[in-house]
């Protein structure tokens, strides 16, 4: 256990970041969830870039890296256009 005030702190706050980084992390697995399983063209055209934009704000506050970023965007779009 801490013993230092700042360590204290430093423990609220990081237990703070890690419920508000996983609560953004599954909205946007959800909505990936979503896009996957969506038969109609055009609903999947509408959805992709609500959940581009939410995957390009997790890689930007870097909780998920960039490249994984960039694998889930390409393959999302080609599932897009493969509809």
């Amino acid at each position: 256990m801490a013993h230092h005030k700042s360590a204290l702190k430093r423990i609220r706050q990081d237990e703070k970041k890690r419920v508000h980084n996983k609560y953004y992390a599954k909205t946007t697995r959800n909505a990936i969830k979503a896009l996957r399983n969506a038969t109609d063209k055009e609903e999947a055209a509408k959805l992709y870039p609500g959940v581009v934009a939410m995957i390009d704000k997790l890689a930007k506050r870097n909780i998920i890296h960039k490249n994984k970023a960039s694998n889930l965007k390409s393959s999302l779009a080609l599932k897009v256009n493969q509809l």
